[in-house]
């Protein structure tokens, strides 16, 4: 790919605040568009099992809105309210993007590309027995919306890989197109069928896989600001080279970022007002769309982040769950969080200098009041001169 010579040098600072502006850690928050918005705005909510302070789902609009209350952020993924004896249509659907993720409802024709590629080829070396796919979409047909134990069992063990077969042909509904979650209950999927779940507009795989490409390189482009090839692609885990065959078309404009080192798109509309105004102040999920790419995360802040909870416990550096820290738009520090009863216990604190104390106790207690403790204890500090003025802090900053 010939790439354009790009018109504008962004500063790495100007790159960086750019990035914060576009993931909405910068400005004012629209709150009135709320945890809907938010996922409009980033274009994939990532999912993950791992329930800490909160999922990560929660912790995303959190971040963002501040202390968005939890059964909000349910019922605008999963709104399953009536109207009348019909339910209200999703706002959104779950489907492969960055990892298994949130999307926005309308979004639902621009993954055509990837239901193709699934229904294309064999997948997960998932036995898949005579009669169950065509058995799973007539029980839903006929009962409505149900889980997998419900359809007849999501494993066949207690081994979480072990899927029954009416496990193994639900997902593969769902990533052919045919099924959708409508909810989460009880962490467990709730299927049902696209063709009630989804508006009849937006029900159809008529967009060629360019068409899909290019919608989905903007909204990353989007949602990044400005990134390389490599964080345009990773956003929605395309191949660099479907970026390459679309980006030229996609609406982003090539641009140079001081330090990078790689060439650089970025969102047009991004560069036409500096990016100024209020700093978040947050704890952030691992898998924050701000930080889940870890290349980028270096090269925009300078900052090492790595998920430790499938590490063996003895090699862990920062902890199971430790969560970036960020504030006056960089990354300060990290926290790995528990809780015990009422408490919000910081299992381990990790500070990048002392500058950093006030803005973890802000963060610290600010999550322990959205989670409902009433307490915050810290267990270790990586500085141990840093404890004391920490502790302190905490006992300033009321919760």
């Amino acid at each position: 790919m010939t790439t354009p010579r790009p018109d504008t040098t962004l500063s790495a600072d100007e790159a960086r605040r750019i990035a914060l502006r576009a993931q909405g850690f910068l400005g004012t928050p629209d709150r009135r568009a709320g945890v809907r918005g938010t996922l409009r705005h980033l274009g994939a909510v990532q999912l993950d099992t791992i329930s800490v302070l909160a999922r990560s789902h929660e912790l995303i609009p959190y971040a963002r809105l501040g202390a968005v209350g939890r059964k909000t952020v349910e019922s605008a993924y999963w709104n399953t309210a009536t109207e009348g004896a019909s339910p209200v249509r999703p706002h959104a659907f779950e489907y492969w993007s960055h990892a298994a993720c949130i999307l926005p409802i309308e979004e639902w024709p621009h993954f055509a590309f990837r239901r193709r590629a699934y229904r294309n080829r064999p997948h997960w070396n998932h036995a898949l027995p005579d009669g169950a796919y065509d058995q799973v979409i007539k029980q839903l047909r006929t009962e409505g919306p149900l889980t997998a134990t419900d359809l007849g069992g999501a494993k066949k063990t207690s081994e979480w890989w072990d899927w029954s077969g009416t496990k193994v042909a639900v997902e593969r509904a769902l990533m052919y197109g045919e099924v959708v979650c409508v909810e989460r209950r009880g962490w467990k999927r709730v299927y049902d069928l696209a063709e009630r779940a989804v508006p009849d507009t937006l029900l159809h795989d008529d967009l060629d896989d360019t068409e899909c490409l290019r919608r989905l390189v903007r909204l990353a482009g989007q949602s990044l600001g400005v990134g390389t090839r490599a964080d345009i692609a990773d956003y929605h885990r395309l191949k660099a080279e479907q970026v390459d065959a679309v980006i030229a078309d996609s609406g982003l404009v090539p641009v140079t970022v001081e330090g990078w080192g790689r060439p650089a798109w970025a969102d047009p509309a991004a560069l036409q007002t500096p990016p100024r105004g209020r700093h978040r102040t947050t704890l952030l999920s691992p898998f924050d769309s701000l930080v889940w790419e870890r290349a980028r995360t270096e090269r925009i802040f300078g900052f090492t982040h790595r998920l430790e909870a499938y590490v063996p416990k003895q090699k862990r550096v920062y902890g199971y769950f430790a969560m970036p820290v960020l504030a006056g738009g960089q990354l300060v520090g990290r926290v790995d969080p528990a809780r015990e009863g009422s408490t919000l216990v910081a299992r381990q604190v990790t500070l990048d200098g002392p500058k950093a104390v006030p803005a973890v106790a802000q963060a610290l207690v600010e999550a322990a009041s959205w989670v409902n403790c009433t307490d915050v204890r810290v267990e270790r500090v990586d500085a141990p001169e840093l404890r004391e003025p920490l502790a302190r802090e905490l006992t300033r900053t009321t919760l």
